[in-house]
């Protein structure tokens, strides 16, 4: 047993890992030539200003009163300068969105993964390719870019990481300090003949990093005063930086500017997701080589922006984020970033017609560039037989298309050079995608045949153990023919060999010979599958087809419900009538009641907005109120029912009685000391810490009896949940912990309703009394069914709160109770924690429903992984790398979350096992063991 689980933990991370090669692999390639313009560049110098968070409708609209929140911005935008939308993509983080805009390439999800701090890869930037660059903001941002710049041409001024605080009193200051130390570095300058000279060379940029809107954005919503605030101070800092610039330069034109956003944020504070109040950031560009505000009278754009900001006559240009990095690149005249695939927006430039098509020219060229080499390196590692080039761009079509744009040029056709050129540029940007994904189909084939053979044998693993099931097998185990072990052998050593002669990473060893051992071991078992299928022959076929309905309908419920949460609600609104549907409702009418009560009370969740968009204290208290109420309840029944209660029990659940009230009062007084903008107080904080330390070991003291080690369980989970809650969330485990205590109840009914004799009833049951489930009893086929209830309740764990799947969901504010600085991996796991919680509480009451009704764990266990790889292979083939960035995204989170199910279920399974089984003994008396 302890072999399998091993076995399908490496199978499941293979399976997991898998996405990672087949749609997040580095689009980075190296050995390129730097491309730049040869002519002299308008600027000499670039000041890049990035406000972290900013959504693009909170700068351009007018306030209640009519007014703008950035009035330098806007006169920019009606007087001097450029404006338009930069379109960010998928995830919509700081690190991302800053690689997009500085360096021209938008990152893999699995190098953000990696960390804010450091280069997963190696790429180039602007910074990068500048002769000099200074730049003031956070350390998170600032050391990401001068650590991966060549030489000691980057000088970086950031804060304390520390300053970065959800709960101080006042966030603007983080931006208020890049604009002093500005102040105080030009300032400085006039006294410092070598600084003095540095900044007055060419290709230099400037780059101010504010990090203050997002940070109130986080901690008190986009909606807020203080974020609005914060735009007005960001604004009105911009207006100095330039006055100051322009004097320190003596106004000689020469400066180029730009203003954008590395991402946006949702009316809940968060980002990470496609949502469009995510995605849209603003970009507004002035100075040196820009164009000046050009009065139209109609605009094409779908949407009602421009109405609603009131910007009707100003031409707006939209780019993509990407197209940023060749823009300033193109200003100062340096070489374009090696790794950028941004289109160069020509109609921003105010230049000569000669200038826009060299400039375009030798953006088409430095993609060119990528293009080749990727297509190079492809070749080397494919058979030649074997390799099918990009057709739309063969090596004569690309030599055509540049002595035409070359031509033309000379020609003095600028407008059919500049046009010849963005065609180039979408070809090769085509075949790099082309090359990029060219083993995904390959690897696709490989995986599902994986995944299907992985789902085939655990499906036998059942089907064999139980003969029950297949009463027309033959006893005699037959060995598997050689003809089998040696063909498996031989396609084994086949694929290997190929995949030396090609040159292939070791992970696709994996993803490719996985398969061989899997099918080998399903196949050995084809006797077992023809008794089986001798069996389902002489099942009537109306009874056969009714079950397999019932069993995809509700699989397809449970992958409807990763897309539309109101499904929870109709799987159980299902489940309420279950009772009718059996003998439970006549033999045990309280059981069936409650079951409907809390079936339909839980129903309600998955209707209710997602968690941390409406924050309500008061709800949170009320689920404490309703736990100590219920703790009240239990403890009067357990003195009631027990002749002497142990003073060491009392005292225990006074003390988990006594943690739920203090994380109530920690969660309230957290938030009016948030709310006054006075910090988290310590005490807080070092409470939330213990609370959550002990909730763990607590329940190891209390006694074994199912129903008071369960109890416990709740109340020790549930002290760690309040403080984590904002919201209507907080109440979410009690009810699901209650229909979980009438679940094993009615479980045990159901199974003495099949005349199955129950050696104990559900309040005399201990856990120390499940030596060995496996040898209790064989399946049923009403175990499937206990199976799929689990699966779902394991779901509706996950979203029936609103954790949907995409990172946006995360409301920072859960986590205020043990931290406010920001610290993304800590936040993280505490969040993770929180999702877990009812993942915990689900799986502790499997395990008692396993002993109540002597089931098989392992074969029931296997159910579940069966059922859970159904799901997988469903978002396996429902993953797109197509279509809006939120659908690409949302494919990617379904696939994740139903694999890190599984996985996860694995781990929780062993935890629940501790919880449940598990007796600490205080004053020195020895610990016992597991039984």
């Amino acid at each position: 047993m302890l072999l399998f689980f091993i076995l399908g933990l490496f199978v499941h991370f293979v399976f997991f890992g898998s996405i990672f090669d087949i749609y997040f692999t580095s689009p980075l390639v190296h050995g390129m030539t730097p491309q730049f313009t040869p002519l002299p560049p308008p600027a000499k110098r670039l000041v890049l200003f990035v406000a972290d968070g900013l959504r693009a409708d909170t700068l351009y609209e007018l306030d209640e009163n009519g007014n703008s929140r950035a009035p330098f911005i806007r006169n920019i935008i009606m007087h001097e300068g450029s404006w338009g939308l930069s379109h960010t993509r998928v995830p919509t983080e700081s690190r991302p969105g800053h690689v997009a805009l500085i360096a021209g390439f938008y990152e893999d999800v699995s190098a953000v993964a990696k960390g804010w701090k450091e280069n997963p890869v190696e790429f180039d930037s602007l910074i990068n390719e500048s002769k000099y660059t200074w730049s003031w903001g956070s350390p998170d941002i600032l050391t990401m870019f001068a650590k991966g710049a060549y030489g000691d041409h980057v000088f970086t001024y950031t804060y304390d990481a520390d300053s970065e605080d959800f709960g101080a009193h006042d966030v603007t200051k983080l931006d208020t300090w890049v604009f002093d130390k500005v102040k105080e570095f030009f300032h400085a300058a006039r006294n410092n003949q070598s600084l003095f000279s540095k900044l007055n060379e060419e290709k230099i940029v400037f780059f101010l990093h504010l990090l203050g809107i997002d940070t109130n954005g986080h901690a008190h919503r986009p909606s807020s005063r203080e974020y609005k605030d914060n735009i007005k101070l960001v604004d009105a800092g911009i207006k100095e930086m330039v006055s100051i610039l322009e004097h320190f330069y003596g106004n000689d034109g020469k400066t180029a500017f730009i203003f954008t956003s590395d991402h946006g944020m949702t009316d809940w504070g968060s980002h990470g997701a496609g949502h469009p109040s995510e995605t849209l950031t603003p970009f507004v560009t002035w100075g040196a080589g820009i164009k000046y505000p050009q009065k139209v009278s109609a605009q094409k754009f779908d949407d009602a922006f421009l109405k609603e900001w009131r910007l009707e006559s100003w031409k707006r240009q939209d780019i993509h984020q990407a197209d940023i990095a060749p823009l300033m690149a193109s200003l100062i005249g340096v070489p374009f970033p090696l790794n950028s695939v941004g289109i160069l927006p020509v109609d921003y430039l105010n230049n000569t017609d000669l200038f826009k098509a060299e400039s375009m020219f030798t953006n088409a060229i430095q993609i060119l560039e990528q293009f080749k080499v990727k297509m190079t390196q492809k070749k080397e590692v494919t058979l030649p037989f074997l390799f099918i080039p990009f057709k739309l761009l063969p090596e004569s079509k690309q030599l055509n298309i540049v002595r035409k744009a070359r031509s033309y040029i000379k020609q003095r056709k600028y407008d059919e050079a500049v046009s010849l050129c963005k065609e180039l540029i979408h070809l090769a940007l085509k075949g790099l995608s082309y090359y990029h994904t060219y083993d995904r189909f390959f690897l696709a084939i490989n995986v599902v045949l994986g995944f299907l053979g992985w789902t085939s044998y655990a499906s036998l693993l059942i089907i064999k153990s139980h003969f029950n099931l297949t009463r027309g097998v033959n006893k005699e185990v037959k060995k598997p023919s050689h003809l089998l072990s040696c063909s498996c052998i031989a396609i084994g050593v086949s694929v290997a060999f190929f995949l030396l002669l090609q040159g292939c990473p070791w992970t696709y060893y994996i993803y490719c010979l996985l398969p061989v051992p899997i099918w080998y071991a399903v196949l050995r078992e084809f006797q077992v599958i023809q008794d089986f299928v001798t069996l389902l022959l002489t099942v009537p076929p109306s009874y056969f087809v009714g079950y397999l309905l019932v069993f995809i309908l509700g699989i397809e419920i449970l992958v409807l419900s990763f897309f539309y949460r109101h499904m929870l609600t109709a799987g159980l609104l299902a489940f309420a009538g279950w009772p009718f549907i059996t003998q439970l409702w006549t033999r045990a009418k309280s059981i069936s009641l409650s079951w409907i009560f809390f079936s339909l009370l839980l129903a309600v969740f998955p209707l209710m907005p997602v968690v941390g968009r409406k924050p309500d204290i008061f709800l949170v208290m009320g689920a404490g109120l309703l736990v100590l109420l219920l703790s009240l309840c239990v403890l009067t029944s357990l003195i009631k029912r027990k002749d002497s209660f142990i003073n060491e029990e009392l005292l225990l659940h006074l003390f988990q009685m006594l943690s739920i009230v203090l994380s109530m009062c920690v969660t309230y007084s957290t938030h009016s000391s948030l709310r006054k903008k006075q910090g988290l107080p310590l005490l807080n904080q070092i409470i939330s810490w213990l609370i959550l330390a002990f909730s763990l070991v607590l329940p190891l003291l209390s006694p074994t009896s199912l129903f008071e080690r369960l109890f416990s369980i709740l109340l020790s989970l549930m002290s760690t949940y309040i403080l984590l809650s904002t919201g209507y969330e907080a109440l979410f485990p009690l009810v699901l912990s209650c229909l979980m205590f009438v679940w094993i109840q009615a479980e045990q009914e159901t199974l003495q309703q099949r005349g199955i004799s129950c050696k104990q009833k559900v309040t005399s049951v201990r856990f120390t009394c499940s030596t060995d489930i496996t040898q209790f009893r064989q399946l049923y086929l009403d175990d499937v069914r206990r199976a799929f209830f689990l699966v779902f309740f394991l779901v509706t764990a996950f979203f029936g709160t609103g954790n949907i799947a995409s990172v946006n969901s995360f409301d920072l504010a859960s986590v205020y109770c043990f931290l406010t600085v920001f610290s993304p991996f800590m936040m993280g796991a505490l969040m993770m924690w929180k999702i877990l919680i009812p993942f915990v509480l689900v799986m502790c009451a499997f395990e008692a429903v396993q002993l109540t009704t002597q089931l098989s764990s392992k074969s029931l266990f296997l159910m579940v992984l069966v059922i859970s790889d159904i799901m997988a292979l469903h978002f396996f083939f429902l993953v797109k790398d197509y279509g809006s960035w939120l659908d690409i995204g949302t494919s990617i989170s379904h696939y994740v979350i139903v694999m890190s199910m599984t996985i996860v279920l694995v781990f929780l399974n062993g935890l629940a096992h501790l919880l449940t089984t598990k007796k600490l003994r205080l004053c020195g008396k020895p610990k016992s063991h597991l039984i």
